[in-house]
C-alpha cells in the first residue's frame, strides 16, 4: 500500500485493509506543514505592510525632515532650476507726459494764432443754419481802418486798444438784419479791455439783398463780447427802420443766434491749430 494525496491506494494481491496507524502518522504530518505555511505567509505579509507604511513616511513627510536629511536625489537638478532671462525687460518712464495744447492759447496771443484771418475763415458759405433756423448771408466786408466800422465811441476805443482790423458780415431772415463785427487784436487782454469799454457799437453794413438798417436814429440792438484775442460786436433791428424794443423776440433770437455762432468760430479756429500741434512730431 501507498499513499498519494487522495488517500490510500492497494496494488495488485495487497489486503485491503487500511493501516491505521500509518493513516494517523500522515495525518499528522499534513497538519504540521499547513501551519508552517500559515506562519510563513502571516510573516511575509507583516513585512510587505510594514514596508509600504515606511514608504509612505518617507514619501509624505514635508514637515518633520529637514532639507539635510533627505536623499540627495529628492533637490532639482541644477538644469531644472530658473535661470535669469537675457530677453529686455521693460522699462517705463518716470516723467509725466505733457497735458494736451489748450485750444485758447492759440487764439490769445498773436504769436502763436497763425491761422489766416479771413471774412470766410470767419463767415464761410452763403448762408447760416442754426438748427431749425436758416439765415441769409448779405454783405461782407474786411478792413485795417478799425474806426471806420462804428458808430459811436466804439472808433476810438478800438483804435485805443490796439485794434489791427475789423471783418463785418451781414444775415437776415423775416424783415430783421444783424450784421457782426470781429475786431482783432494782439492780444486777449487789449480785446477784453475793448469789450469792456464798449460804447456805442458796430456800424450796420447793407448791401447783397438787404437794405439800410440801423441807421438815421432807428434804436436798435447792440452787444459785446470777446474771446482769446477776439472782440465781436452785434447790431439788430428791423429792415422796416422799427425801433427794437424788448419785445422783439425775433430780433433777439438772431442777435443771439449770430453771437453764438461767432464764439464758436473763433473757439474752433483755437482748436484746430491746438490739434495741429499736438500731432506735430516733438523736436
Amino acid at each position: 500500500m501507498s499513499f498519494g494525496q487522495g488517500g490510500p491506494s492497494w496494488g495488485p494481491g495487497e489486503s485491503r485493509t487500511p493501516d491505521w496507524a500509518a493513516l494517523a502518522e500522515a495525518s499528522a504530518a499534513r497538519s504540521r506543514r499547513r501551519k508552517w505555511l500559515l506562519i510563513g505567509g502571516g510573516a511575509l505579509a507583516t513585512a510587505a505592510v510594514a514596508a509600504i507604511v515606511a514608504t509612505a513616511v518617507i514619501t509624505t513627510d514635508g514637515g518633520g525632515t529637514s532639507g539635510s536629511d533627505r536623499n540627495a536625489g529628492d533637490l532639482p537638478s541644477p538644469a531644472d532650476l530658473p535661470s535669469e532671462s537675457s530677453a529686455p525687460q521693460p522699462s517705463f518712464s518716470s516723467v509725466a507726459p505733457p497735458p494736451p495744447p489748450d485750444p485758447k492759447d492759440y487764439i490769445a496771443d498773436e504769436k502763436k494764432d497763425e491761422a489766416p484771418v479771413t471774412v470766410d475763415a470767419f463767415f464761410p458759405g452763403r448762408k447760416l443754419t442754426m438748427g431749425d433756423r436758416v439765415y441769409a448771408k448779405g454783405a461782407t466786408a474786411r478792413t485795417a481802418d478799425c474806426a471806420t466800422t462804428t458808430q459811436g465811441a466804439l472808433g476810438s476805443i478800438l483804435t485805443g486798444n490796439g485794434c489791427d482790423q475789423v471783418i463785418r458780415a451781414t444775415y437776415s431772415k423775416g424783415g430783421v438784419a444783424v450784421t457782426v463785427g470781429v475786431a482783432v487784436f494782439g492780444t486777449e487782454a487789449e480785446a477784453r479791455k475793448a469789450a469792456q469799454q464798449a460804447s456805442g457799437g458796430i456800424a450796420s453794413l447793407s448791401g447783397s439783398g438787404v437794405p439800410t438798417f440801423c441807421r438815421g436814429g432807428s434804436i436798435c440792438r447792440r452787444t459785446a463780447n470777446s474771446y482769446g484775442r477776439y472782440a465781436y460786436f452785434t447790431v439788430g433791428g428791423f429792415t422796416s427802420g422799427k425801433n427794437v424794443t424788448t419785445a422783439a423776440k425775433d430780433v433777439y433770437a438772431v442777435g443771439d443766434d449770430l453771437t453764438d455762432f461767432t464764439f464758436r468760430q473763433i473757439r474752433h479756429r483755437g482748436e484746430v491749430q491746438a490739434s495741429a500741434a499736438a500731432a506735430a512730431p516733438a523736436t
